[in-house]
């Protein structure tokens, strides 16, 4: 069985920096880390391997320094790691970054599960999943809560909903998401710690996908962020004058002011 994880490296802390010509996150000079959700997809993805036997294949897409993550893929269990990185891959919002994932599948050829984490932490959007299915054209389930039985063209699962759970079951390839109830990631190993710092990371770029450049990145993507800001909330109190009926009174008037009544 051959499984693949898509993977994120994703800043470490809140005190991010922005540049403010691109509009996105400076990554340079701060903490990287495996985006959280994605470590319940590779530890699925190393769990099946286990019980159905095959091998991981783990997918990023990124700037160089996310080797890093992909190391980290390594000593929790992937067999071998891919990172897409190349210049004209950058700021891309979801549609273009599924767009490079399903090229990079299409040159894998051959993959039976793509399992991806249910959202990142940096964007929040839960997007890349479903689009990069629909780009592959294969079925499609979120929100996987438990895998519950894998055939030779076969999958069915259970899925989280607000009334519960589901049972799906769909053909093979398929994408899914998967939620933190999936699992819970295993530590490094001693014996996989040593196999990633010697590991090769094959790294493709724009050339080795066969994408047109203005397919990718930003300019293949179809939204811009066109502003980043932090929300600044100011509290102010103030305690109305008066007895109770003239505070009533000045109550209404400045709820009426500010359109709230």
């Amino acid at each position: 069985m051959n499984i693949v994880v898509c993977m994120k490296q994703v800043p470490g802390t809140t005190q991010v920096k922005i540049n403010p010509e691109t509009n996105s996150l400076v990554r340079e000079g701060i903490e990287n880390i495996i985006n959280p959700f994605d470590t319940y997809a590779l530890e699925e993805g190393v769990r099946l391997r286990e019980k159905y036997g095959g091998k991981v294949t783990v997918v990023c897409m990124g700037p160089p320094q996310a080797e890093s993550a992909l190391r980290e893929a390594i000593s929790l269990g992937a067999d071998d790691v891919i990172l897409l990185s190349d210049r004209a891959f950058a700021v891309a919002d979801t549609w273009a970054t599924a767009r490079t994932l399903s090229a990079a599948m299409k040159k894998l050829a051959s993959y039976d599960i793509i399992i991806c984490g249910r959202q990142t932490i940096d964007g929040d959007t839960g997007q890349v999943g479903p689009e990069l299915a629909e780009m592959l054209e294969v079925p499609f389930v979120a929100y996987v809560s438990n895998i519950e039985e894998i055939k030779e063209s076969y999958l069915r699962v259970r899925r989280m909903v607000e009334e519960g759970h589901e049972i799906i079951e769909t053909s093979l390839p398929t994408v899914i998401t998967v939620a933190k109830e999936i699992n819970v990631p295993r530590l490094p190993s001693l014996r996989g710690i040593m196999k990633s710092k010697n590991a090769a990371i094959t790294t493709w770029t724009i050339a080795d996908l066969n994408v047109s450049p203005d397919m990718v990145g930003l300019a293949g993507s179809s939204t811009q962020v066109i502003k980043i800001f932090f929300p600044q909330r100011v509290h102010r109190a103030e305690i109305l004058e008066g007895d109770l009926d003239t505070q009533v009174d000045t109550l209404i008037d400045r709820l009426k002011g500010a359109n709230l009544c």
